[in-house]
């Protein structure tokens, strides 16, 4: 598919008004998406875990206004409140999407929006928060075009959601979604997620996220600038040689439950993605040193008790705790007595993976 296949050709009706709600959960990258090009388009494919707790709750009213401008109408309420500093973004994203959705500019819409975590936490909401905000468009578009297949809805969502965030594209199914063009998945696109296609053993079935929450005030660099950072850096080729080789080696991982071998591909691209940060100019260090020494927790357990825990890290301090779910009794305790400490305020979030987004 191109990007002209999601320009509408035409509408059966467009509706005085009416009222749209979706919630849309945040996900986990277990290869890394680090890098980009014109368009939100990915350096590098990645591949996530969709979870289950973390999400986004949006609802979209909308009344046609009683004269058509050339401006974008919209109010925008964060957990009841209005949210002035929000909206910058939310206008530039409706710029990008409104070739691909052209009766924006029809309605006045009040755009509600709220967090099932904190929005303070330290946990990225833009790939929750877009992609709950993509789908209520599309619901829109919906109601006012000739039928069209759950597969087209999704693909057409993941792109509009790509260009609010590029992690936002895999957050509208689950429980596994790639992202980006690579020889070992049929199918990929660079525009869109997809549902993985191929065999998972059910070792990864409820396989859990633990969130430490390390350090939840506001990031030392904002992924955009961060993404842009990998133009020109001297290890930029052979980091999206990396993820292609590791994308593939976790597809054979991925149908044989062999946790041994998963675990040495998470961390390594979680690494991997804090090692770009540090050798980029400018340069970042986003771990903490209870990162750190969370880290070290986990291996020396892992050794101890000869479980499958591991940890992977988004570009931020906070550590996410994996574990597949016939541990869980051995490991949470574990995090109870020995890592909860490390959090700032002693907080955490419960989750797993889950199965994507949902109609309100």
């Amino acid at each position: 598919m191109s990007e002209k296949d999601f320009i509408p050709v035409s509408f059966i009706t467009l509706k005085e008004k009416g009222v749209v709600g979706y919630s849309s959960p945040s996900n986990i990258a277990l290869i890394k998406y680090w890098g980009k090009r014109d368009n939100q388009i990915p350096a590098n494919p990645s591949i996530s875990f969709t979870l289950a707790a973390c999400m986004t709750k949006t609802s979209v009213e909308y009344q046609k206004k009683a004269q058509k401008n050339d401006e974008f109408s919209f109010e925008l309420f964060f957990e009841g409140e209005a949210k002035e500093e929000f909206k910058p973004k939310i206008k530039t994203f409706l710029k990008r999407i409104e070739v691909y959705l052209p009766f924006l500019k029809d309605y006045h819409l009040v755009i509600r929006t709220s967090n099932t975590f904190p929005h303070s936490s330290g946990i990225a909401s833009s790939a929750s928060g877009m992609s709950a905000l993509a789908l209520c468009f599309m619901e829109m578009e919906r109601s006012f075009s000739a039928p069209f297949t759950d597969e087209f809805f999704n693909r057409k969502v993941s792109f509009l959601a790509r260009l609010g965030s590029g992690s936002a594209c895999r957050s509208i199914e689950g429980p596994l979604v790639q992202w980006g063009e690579t020889a070992s998945v049929k199918g990929s696109s660079n525009l869109f997620g997809i549902k993985y296609p191929y065999k998972v053993h059910k070792v990864f079935n409820n396989f859990h996220d633990t969130i430490l929450l390390v350090d939840k005030g506001e990031k030392q660099v904002s992924s955009t600038v961060g993404h842009e950072l990998m133009h020109g850096h001297p290890f930029a080729s052979q980091r999206f040689d990396q993820a292609h080789d590791h994308l593939e080696k976790l597809g054979l991982v991925l149908a044989d439950g062999n946790l041994k071998d998963f675990i040495s591909i998470v961390e390594s691209e979680a690494l991997t993605l804090h090692a770009m940060m540090m050798t980029s100019n400018p340069y970042f260090i986003l771990m903490k040193p209870n990162t750190l020494s969370i880290i070290n927790e986990i291996w020396k357990f892992r050794e101890e008790s000869k479980t499958h825990v591991c940890f992977t890290l988004d570009a931020g301090a906070n550590v996410h705790v994996l574990y597949p779910e016939n541990e869980k009794d051995i490991v949470f305790p574990f995090i109870k007595e020995k890592l909860i400490s490390f959090c700032q305020n002693g907080q955490y979030i419960c989750d797993r993976i889950g199965l994507g987004a949902k109609k309100l």
